[in-house]
């Protein structure tokens, strides 16, 4: 870029009210003298001359912060040309467009946030960092300025200090994505993804010793530990032929276990000697004029089932241990390689569940087959115990028959509320583990090392991971330290327990714990370092008591320059599907990034969430909305009411699914919200009931053995297009329009309603995205729209909105 674009751009905003902000100090790389280079001819192979703009296509590879400095003091003494880097922070107050004109360069290029800037750059509210790679010449003296399109908008500073969190500090960096433990507990793997800006993502995973947390390999995503042998293991294609392969991580070693490997899911033998293999088998395929066989038929891949195969690995022969039409897959194997755990599904339309599932015990020689479970819809998982005696399943409350059922008479319990159940294979006895424990179970383990099972659950909004001693049916905290516990792992021997952990105002860790004496090892930290120079907000529990007499348990986030003595605007936040919001520092909807763009964020978990019982939970089932609505409505009153700082005039709310659902029905049963915002939600029970892909196994769950044509009230009473007309909120449709989960015509009919009615409303549609905004531009645009839409209705400012979807005359 020169200097003269610069300053057409920079007098591309010179209409609007405008002040200049020069930069007084800055962080500097350089200058350093570049000696020009030698000429082989007068034009390079792109027909370019060479002149001091052609030294920015090699960018300084800078290390660090750089030097404070001040600008004023900055004068090129090297003869001929010399180039470096000037970095700068901005603080934008609100959304604004700013220019960066640049003088006494030969040539330069600014970028912010990592991205050119060669016109005016929108500025969301919060820090940026700007940087100008610049060429000058002897006695050149490089000056930089700001120049927002609304005085007073920015701040600008070198940037050495601590900066706000932004959307690319949530987006960019290192995750945690799974974790292992080697079979003697001395070696742990985790695997990373990466997220590069731009939107790139690489995966790898990292070897550490639990001893003294060293880092010793990286290795490929896809490994895992042996069960016994401390060696990892994957598979390779080389040419037509999938390998499986074990590696030395010591040395890097690799031994090709088995060719020509049948495509599909591994579970290793703990004998080591066999794989049991889940593949797959396509089912029959339809022209372009097509029968839909049943509700699921629908789905890609459901005519496609799933069988178990065992791979010998002394000779490798393969053979089949299930056949058929009916889909099957292997869950476990016997510590001695004798039985394999397997599951299979079928439907059953007529009746709740509508998906049914048996529990097989198979002979891994003979093929024999013994039924554990026939027919039960509420199991999900089964696993052996270390003397395979007995099974642990994990299920909800009305698997076996109801035996873990803790509920008033008359209530349904949630189907997302998990609990895990032990079944003695002898005596057929089902020991419902789980009943009387509050917390729900999202997943679990039975340790052959100490013979406890170990379970991850949801208790209130934390994940914890606990462990329960069949001997003494006591459960107890397993690890301590972090607010969520995003998986785990465990030895075949030994003390150790690897796991990822993760808060509400800081990124994934991990972390090696001895189990006897519960002392925690850091082997690594996904962003810390990362996140090294950003400032973040208080994250405060806050609960009340509803009129009913329930604690409704919510916490609240602070920006990080919070002032008690000022009114702030209030985002209110609430769960979809079934789960509590957790204290999650990466999520959907960033909470940290709204408080750094001043708000309060008020997050509840009303009735209905798992995490806290059955009953709590069961509160979710035949009551669309009944009940959640008021928990909503009375903790942001109470919340603005008890919170100085909270304006209650400028309070607006956002849920996803059934939160999006949420969003809507409020906005028909009060008027406390300013604005709204319903991203994927529903509006119509009964269209989503019979269009989702999962609308009616939802409605399994959510409107348990209720259909359209039984219960009118339900279905249509409270669902808020029917109640279109009371909505006066300015209300924001976000959706996929490739949404499978809940089709974007459930905010198509809800839009067309309201604009019908002349209620303030948009609705904005995302190309090509299913249920959630995956695409990484797409997901930054999502996120744009949302702040852009509490700015114009809880701020006041409209610049957002307006630069994002400026008006049309149509």
């Amino acid at each position: 870029m020169t200097v003269a674009a610069m300053s057409v751009s920079a007098g591309m905003s010179a209409a609007a009210p405008a002040d200049t902000v020069p930069v007084v100090s800055a962080l500097i790389h350089g200058p350093y003298s570049v000696a020009a280079p030698h000429a082989t001819s007068t034009k390079d192979a792109a027909g370019r001359a060479f002149t001091a703009e052609r030294l920015l296509d090699y960018p300084l590879a800078v290390a660090g912060k750089g030097v404070p400095a001040s600008l004023d003091g900055l004068t090129v003494t090297a003869d001929g040309l010399s180039t470096g880097v000037i970095t700068f922070a901005i603080k934008s107050k609100g959304y604004c467009n700013v220019t960066i004109p640049v003088t006494g360069t030969e040539a330069f290029k600014v970028t912010v946030d990592g991205k050119e800037a060669d016109k005016p750059v929108g500025l969301r509210p919060g820090s940026h960092e700007v940087s100008v790679a610049f060429v000058a010449a002897k006695d050149a003296r490089p000056r930089i300025s700001v120049v927002p399109s609304v005085a007073g908008a920015v701040e600008v500073s070198d940037g050495s200090a601590a900066r706000d969190i932004t959307l690319g500090d949530i987006l960019h960096g290192d995750r945690f994505t799974g974790t292992s433990l080697s079979a003697d507990g001395t070696m742990a793997l985790v695997r990373v993804t990466t997220t590069h800006p731009g939107g790139k993502t690489t995966r790898s995973a990292d070897v550490y010793r639990t001893s003294d947390g060293k880092k010793v390999a990286t290795v490929d995503a896809g490994l895992e530990w042996m069960p016994a042998s401390p060696l990892l293991y994957g598979t390779r294609m080389s040419g037509d032929d999938r390998q499986l392969y074990t590696l030395n991580p010591a040395d890097g070693s690799v031994k090709v276990l088995s060719h020509n490997l049948p495509e599909g899911g591994l579970l290793m033998s703990p004998t080591e000697d066999f794989v049991a293999i889940n593949v797959v088998t396509k089912g029959p395929k339809e022209g372009e004029v097509y029968q839909i066989l049943e509700p699921e038929d629908r789905q890609p891949g459901w005519r496609d089932r799933r069988s178990v195969v065992v791979r010998d690995l002394r000779n490798g022969l393969t053979r089949p241990l299930t056949f058929g039409a009916v889909t099957s897959w292997a869950t476990d194997i016997s510590a001695d390689g004798g039985k394999v755990l397997v599951m299979s599904q079928r439907s059953r339309l007529a009746k709740r569940p509508t998906q049914i599932f048996d529990i097989l015990l198979i002979d891994t020689q003979t093929a024999r087959c013994d039924t554990l479970v026939s027919g039960d819809g509420f199991v999900e998982n089964a696993l052996f115990s270390p003397d395979a005696t007995k099974v642990l399943v994990k299920g909800c409350a009305e698997a076996f028959d109801g035996a873990g059922l803790n509920l008033p008479e008359g209530r349904t319990s949630s189907m997302s509320d998990g609990q895990l159940y032990i079944l003695d294979i002898a005596s057929r006895k089902v020991d419902p583990i789980t009943r009387d424990f509050d917390p729900a179970v999202n997943g679990a383990e039975w340790s052959r090392a100490d013979g406890k099972i170990y379970l991850v659950a949801e208790d209130y909004d934390y994940i914890r991971l606990f462990s329960y001693d069949p001997a003494t049916r006591k459960f107890d905290r397993a690890v301590s330290g972090e607010d969520i516990v995003a998986n785990f792992a465990l030895p075949r021997k030994g003390r150790n327990i690897v796991w990822v952990g993760q808060g509400a105002s800081n990124s994934d860790r991990l972390y090696v714990t001895d189990s006897a004496r519960k002392r925690n090892l850091r082997l690594a930290a996904a962003k810390d370092e990362q996140l090294a120079g950003v400032r973040l907000g208080k994250c405060e529990e806050w609960n009340f008591v509803n009129s009913r007499g329930d604690t409704v348990q919510g916490r609240f986030y602070l920006p990080a320059d919070f002032d008690p003595a000022k009114k702030y605007p209030v985002i209110v936040n609430y769960y979809g599907g079934c789960a509590p919001i957790e204290r999650t520092f990466e999520s959907r909807y960033p909470h940290q990034v709204y408080a750094a763009q001043g708000y309060v964020v008020y997050v509840i978990n009303p009735s209905g969430c798992t995490g806290r019982g059955q009953e709590w939970s069961s509160r979710h089932v035949n009551t669309a909305g009944e009940g959640v609505a008021q928990d909503i409505i009375e903790g942001t009153k109470e919340f603005c009411r008890t919170h100085d700082f909270a304006d209650s005039t400028r309070v607006g709310c956002i849920g996803a699914s059934y939160g999006g659902f949420m969003t809507q029905y409020l906005q028909t049963v009060t008027d406390i919200f300013a604005a709204a915002i319903s991203h994927a939600g529903i509006s119509d029970h009964t269209s989503y009931w019979g269009e989702g892909y999962w609308g009616y196994s939802y409605s399994e769950l959510a409107m348990a053995n209720s259909y359209p044509w039984k219960d009118r009230d339900l279905y249509v009473g409270q669902s808020p297009l029917y109640n279109a007309d009371k909505i006066h909120s300015p209300l924001l449709f976000l959706h996929g329009d490739a949404d499978h989960n809940v089709p974007v015509g459930e905010s198509i009919q809800m839009f067309t309603a309201l604009k019908l009615l002349g209620r303030p409303t948009a609705f904005v549609a995302v190309a090509d995205q299913d249920h959630h905004i995956l695409d990484y531009d797409k997901r930054i645009k999502w996120q744009d729209t949302i702040f852009a839409w509490f700015d114009k209705y809880l701020k006041g400012d409209s610049s957002h909105w307006d630069a994002l979807y400026p008006p049309k005359e149509l």
